[in-house]
């Protein structure tokens, strides 16, 4: 019995996925300067003391998390090392403690969100060159034919 196979939904899904990895590439692209561009506006600089970067504008995700993790350190010292929650409601520096955790963990989000937009453009050109890898071994028109069944089809 001979099987006639056509490439045409190889090809389909080939284009779908180049489509998503050009949509994936574009979208971590466009959230990646987005953020940059969030950064830059708010006119953060690398405290000097810093473990890295220190006096460079905060704009991109190592450099804000070395400005996260010198606020640590500069909150925890006036606190005597004490965390927020470790504070009496009553002392003074629980407030500088409380803004410093709110600095830190802003500037972790977009740590996350640089994070997240460098994954999605690797997996749009992972889709991308899926998609073109598809399309090359399903050139257009190609039909297989003359395999007995379909499990002679796939070890073909």
């Amino acid at each position: 019995m001979s099987t006639t196979v056509s490439t045409k939904p190889v090809r389909l899904v080939g284009l779908v996925a180049i489509i998503a990895g050009v949509a994936l590439i574009v979208a971590g692209a466009a959230t990646w300067f987005m953020v940059r561009g969030q950064l830059i506006d708010e006119n953060i600089t690398v405290a000097e003391d810093a473990a890295m970067f220190g006096g460079e504008r905060v704009d991109g995700p190592l450099d804000a998390y070395f400005q996260a993790d010198i606020i640590n350190h500069h909150a925890l010292d006036a606190s005597g090392g004490k965390t927020y929650a470790e504070l009496d409601k009553e002392d003074p520096v629980r407030a500088t403690m409380m803004n410093a955790s709110f600095l830190r963990s802003s500037l972790f989000t977009s740590v996350i969100a640089f994070g997240v937009a460098a994954f999605a453009a690797g997996m749009g050109l992972l889709f991308l060159l899926v998609g073109w890898a598809l399309r090359l071994v399903a050139p257009v028109g190609t039909v297989i034919t003359g395999a007995k069944d379909a499990a002679s089809l796939q070890n073909a």
